[in-house]
């Protein structure tokens, strides 16, 4: 899910639910070069970094004790393990348990691709306390992401113009001016990231968590892997079949296919997920305040967006709500079912001509905070991306893929297939169709679908399953609303995952939690 035109699969932050480093450490590392002796040196975590988003350092843990953080040094290059090395930043919340009840280190991944572990784990480390009791949890920031090696891109200036950029061409000169304004982004990245862009794909992100489970000194890698962090899961299972300990996939990408089918069913997802938020609004017994019924909440956005279109109205000064923008706005609040409440507010405010709150909704989703500052999540988003997709799409064959996309989505159908030209000019060959996930050997991977997940739809669940292969992949449902489900509270599905990665007891094949 790549880019800023093509709906990315990743785990929000607490800064979005309030709507509120360079290449490190070149030479040897280990000792004699050997990475997996090296030794981590645990401290009190600093402040994010900028490419992280900024920020507070994280709070105390509520038992009194604090997060801590290290840096792994990893090869830069997984075909040269002895040449130079970058820094992977790593934080880790020690078990709370007895020791003599301690399983290991649970390693997660909260998705993007180009989401801060670092930042994401400590925003939510409260929802996994129970896990906690037998595991440290750690997390880190993938290589190109956040403090490991970050991809850079363009400056925060030229990235709030980038923005603003009409994502949905209606004639020849806007696709014109599409098409230059990403090659111009790719280009930046190019330049300002020569060193690590060869080596973002997410076969080297497998290949650093396995050095990582050696260095913590576990003999398996326990993990926990939401949205994109579903497919790193995978293609770690398909490297190292033998090294896989007790592992949950949650908000499931599907691994077979290919960059379009992605974006096809992401139109889908989105707008079941948009049909559900307009069901819900006009089924309450108090009056839903943006439309009467489903079809008048969908036929209003759909006129305010055209209307934005032609003439966007005040945002967050001195930008502007663009078409693009609150489409972007719309589809980060459709994430969690917890966001409707900002999204009704928003369109409410925005038919009275402001703006703000889609665009806040809009600037959470592109990793810009309150002070105007970006985290790297889009430039690291694109690159991972585009390294590890193959296919590379013109505009002459998106057009000839529109109608199919808005049959799928009205809304968001656009949006989803011009995203598709974002590795077009990319310097980086992409390295498969799909990735390659087949496991044999593995021990049982926990595969967690949600029926109204709309970043990665339900089906995703059962052809990772399928394409883990057979006696690895364990399926449970879970039919609820928006991305992922464990964070969702409901406790059928906390106690299946419980209860394997505590106990070891996974739940039976297709049990259904409601």
């Amino acid at each position: 899910m790549a880019n800023p035109f093509r709906l990315r699969a990743a785990v929000l932050t607490t800064t979005a639910v309030l709507l509120s480093a360079v290449l490190a450490g070149c030479g040897d590392g280990g000792k004699d070069g050997d990475l997996t002796a090296q030794k981590l040196d645990w401290k009190s975590c600093p402040a994010p970094s900028e490419a992280e988003g900024g920020g507070s350092p994280p709070s105390p843990l509520p038992n009194g004790g604090e997060w801590q953080c290290a840096t792994m040094k990893a090869p830069l290059d997984w075909s040269r393990p002895k040449g130079d090395t970058i820094g992977i930043a790593l934080i880790r919340a020690q078990a709370s348990g007895p020791a003599s009840r301690r399983i290991g280190s649970l390693v997660f991944n909260f998705g993007g691709p180009g989401g801060s572990g670092v930042t994401t784990l400590p925003a939510f480390g409260a929802d996994y306390a129970a896990l906690r009791t037998r595991y440290d949890l750690v997390s880190f920031d993938p290589r190109g992401v956040g403090r490991s090696a970050p991809v850079e891109c363009e400056s925060d200036a030229q990235l709030d113009e980038y923005f603003q950029q009409d994502a949905t061409p209606d004639d020849h000169a806007e696709q014109v001016q599409l098409l230059d304004r990403t090659k111009q982004f790719n280009a930046a990245c190019e330049k300002n990231s020569t060193k690590i862009l060869p080596h973002v794909r997410t076969t080297d992100a497998a290949r650093d968590m396995d050095l990582m489970r050696q260095v913590l000194g576990d003999d398996k890698l326990h993990y926990f892997g939401i949205s994109y962090g579903t497919e790193l899961g995978g293609v770690y299972a398909h490297l190292f079949p033998k090294h896989v300990g007790r592992a949950v996939l949650d908000a499931v990408v599907d691994p077979t296919q290919t960059p379009e089918e992605g974006a096809l069913g992401q139109a889908r997802g989105f707008q079941l997920a948009l049909d559900n938020f307009a069901r819900d609004c006009t089924s309450k017994a108090e009056e839903c305040p943006i439309g009467s019924t489903e079809q008048e909440v969908k036929d209003r956005i759909a006129h305010l967006l055209a209307d934005l279109e032609k003439k966007p109205i005040p945002g967050i000064f001195p930008r502007r709500l663009t078409q693009t923008a609150a489409t972007n706005g719309i589809a980060q609040s459709l994430y969690s079912k917890d966001f409707w409440e900002y999204l009704t507010e928003g369109l409410e405010q925005a038919y009275d001509g402001d703006g703000k709150i889609l665009m806040l909704l809009s600037d959470s989703m592109n990793g810009r905070n309150e002070n105007g500052e970006y985290s790297n999540l889009t430039a690291a988003n694109t690159a991972i991306n585009c390294s590890d997709e193959k296919p590379r799409y013109t505009a002459d064959y998106v057009q000839r893929r529109l109608p199919e996309f808005r049959a799928a989505s009205p809304l968001f159908g656009d949006f989803l297939a011009w995203g598709m030209v974002s590795c077009t000019d990319w310097a980086v060959p992409g390295a498969a169709d799909h990735p390659d996930v087949s496991a044999p050997g593995a021990a049982p991977i926990l595969v967690v679908g949600n029926t109204g997940d709309p970043a990665t739809p339900y089906e995703g669940a059962r052809k990772m399953v399928e394409a883990l292969g057979k006696g690895v992949g364990i399926e449970l449902t879970y039919k609820g609303q928006g991305h992922g489900a464990y964070d969702s509270k409901n406790t059928c599905v906390q106690n299946a995952v419980n209860g394997y990665l505590l106990d070891g007891r996974p739940p039976k094949a297709n049990t259904v939690c409601a």
